[in-house]
């Protein structure tokens, strides 16, 4: 509004003021600066508290359910716990026919390999040991398999990957081989398969599945620390006692799945008159092409096979919106665990409790459930908690649910995937998986800011950890994902602590009986952790714009296939 002067007066003062030095406009006030976090957010946040989350891996990761194997009695009281826990709080059920469960067939196999397996060339002959020096599973569903005078045939990465101009197999004929496979994928050229961060190429999964396509009767994967991301003894605690699938249904697949020692492929290759390291480095090459040993491979496996049932265990939490509603975010998180073992020595611990892994993933979704509950009014989106079963065994919760879906997957707007959490204290910095593949970057850094850190990506990239988790089968039918570790830089504690506690624990205690709740947890960081995890979650459910992959992103193609489909 402008004011005109009324006076002589009025018109003196005007003009010495004009006359005089100009002085500077007084500042507008400043806008009051909009949070990041609302009131309300940070209110119903502190339902997420120490107390809340030890008291659910307390129970999750007990004696009483033995491991938490898929199919078995402690998994039926994982499901039933975490049922009670969703319907207490007042989420309705999201499973098929108003059920809180989503149940699913899968195929229990308890393989007998032979205690010694012997590979021969001509006269000569290698002997391997079973667990020391080898792991073999019938893949077949059936009680017997066998291989009979298989020729073993090296292929490298096993890879075929059209948008690298990159073909492992170069058209031979293997049907009916055994393909001798490195793990991991070419690291040597940043350029090709992002250098040293680990593609879905590089997984173990893939491999099997690759060598099916190619008609393969078996497949042996080389194991090395570096290139699987663990020890040894994760194979052996893992490949071994009952291993679970998906029913076959004539699906490709191959007869025997096997691990190898680094030291056993090296004999290998040097009874087929190969060095082991020539080949490793003619395999970072494009015109590598498969390499027969002249080794053929005889072993006899019997099986224990039975048709069992799990279930993922479905919450929802109705939006408010009446459009958006219909729209969800999704939490994931898996309840399994790899169950019991035969004890070896008398008083051996035989039960995998699975407190880390994943008894606090569960114990932080269902803490988020009330903070999203403590809200005052319903985010706009709905949002679905998702405890999946079967992880451990190949995802195969999350497989089920992307291959039968509640919901059309062009209505979930992203998947906020909980896989462990944060038991080392607060850090200055937030590790995301899988940073730089969406928008939801951007949500991620402001609320890491807001709580003064840092989000860093994946501090170990190699290890391929985005294709690990239950995300990833979500991701591959679009939907943007969002899956965190734990920060490495521990307020109070000198550098390289956080790194050294990361690694001390997949060296000791990841798979292994030893992964149980003890009392030198520190849970400050993991309640800031899972508060942030809230956060997200109430802000993609609130915000107008859904989360998008990146222009070129692996998964964007499924993102826009999906959108289309609901249009």
């Amino acid at each position: 509004m402008h004011l005109r002067p009324r006076s002589a007066a009025v018109m003196t003062t005007l003009a010495l003021l004009l006359a005089a030095p100009a002085l500077p406009a007084p500042a507008a006030p400043a806008a009051p600066a909009r949070s990041v976090v609302s009131a309300a957010e940070k209110k119903a946040a502190e339902e997420i508290n120490p107390e809340r989350l030890r008291a659910h891996v307390r129970f999750l990761s007990s004696d009483l359910l033995e491991g938490r194997g898929p199919a078995t009695r402690g998994d039926l009281l994982a499901r039933s716990y975490i049922a009670a826990v969703l319907e207490g709080e007042g989420l309705e059920p999201a499973g098929p026919g108003g059920s809180w469960f989503q149940p699913f067939d899968i195929v229990g196999v308890t393989s007998t390999a032979p205690a010694v397996t012997t590979f021969t060339r001509g006269a000569e002959k290698l002997d391997l040991k079973f667990s020391d020096d080898y792991v073999a599973v019938d893949n077949d569903q059936q009680p017997q398999v066998a291989l009979k005078d298989a020729e073993v045939v090296f292929v490298g990465y096993g890879i075929q990957a059209p948008e690298f101009q990159w073909d492992d197999f170069k058209g031979v004929d293997l049907k009916g081989k055994v393909l001798l496979i490195m793990n991991n994928d070419p690291e040597d050229d940043p350029a090709l398969f992002a250098g040293k961060t680990r593609l879905y190429y590089g997984r173990w999964d893939y491999k099997y599945d690759s060598a099916a396509r190619q008609g393969a009767a078996g497949a042996i994967i080389i194991h090395t620390t570096p290139s699987a991301g663990y020890g040894w003894n994760v194979i052996q605690s893992s490949w071994t006692g009952e291993q679970s699938s998906l029913p076959l249904e004539g699906a490709p697949h191959v007869l025997v799945k096997s691990w190898v020692t680094e030291e056993a492929a090296r004999k290998l290759a040097r009874l087929g008159g190969q060095d082991l390291d020539a080949l490793r480095a003619a395999a970072q090459k494009r015109d590598f092409k498969p390499v027969p040993l002249g080794v053929s491979w005889n072993i006899a496996l019997t099986a224990d096979v039975q048709k069992k049932q799990t279930a993922n265990v479905l919450g929802r939490l109705p939006g408010r919106d009446p459009l958006l509603a219909k729209q969800v975010v999704i939490y994931s998180a898996h309840h399994d665990h790899l169950g019991m073992r035969t004890a070896k020595t008398p008083g051996e611990d035989v039960i995998y409790n699975g407190a880390h892994d994943n008894a606090t993933g569960v114990a932080a979704a269902l803490s988020i459930v009330r903070a999203m509950k403590a809200l005052p009014q319903r985010p706009a989106r709905s949002i679905v908690f998702a405890l999946v079963a079967a992880e451990e065994q190949g995802l195969l919760g999350s497989k089920y649910f992307a291959a039968h879906p509640t919901m059309a997957p062009g209505l979930i707007a992203a998947d906020i995937n909980i896989d462990g959490i944060n038991t080392i204290g607060r850090t200055r910095d937030l590790t995301m998986v899988g940073m730089g593949k969406s928008s939801l970057d951007t949500t991620i850094k402001q609320l890491a800011g807001m709580q003064g850190r840092t989000l860093v990506p994946d501090q170990f990239p190699d290890r391929g950890f985005f294709y690990r988790s239950d995300q990833f089968p979500l991701a591959r039918i679009g939907v943007p994902a969002a899956y965190f570790d734990a920060g490495t830089d521990v307020i109070g504690r000198p550098a390289g602590y956080g790194k050294q506690m990361v690694e001390e624990f997949e060296a000791k205690h990841y798979h292994q009986p030893s992964d149980e709740l003890t009392g030198d947890w520190v849970w400050d960081g993991a309640v800031e952790d899972v508060r942030l995890f809230f956060y997200l979650g109430a802000k993609v459910a609130n915000d107008p714009q859904l989360p998008a992959w990146n222009p070129g992103d692996e998964f964007e193609a499924a993102r826009k296939a999906a959108l289309a489909a609901v249009k």
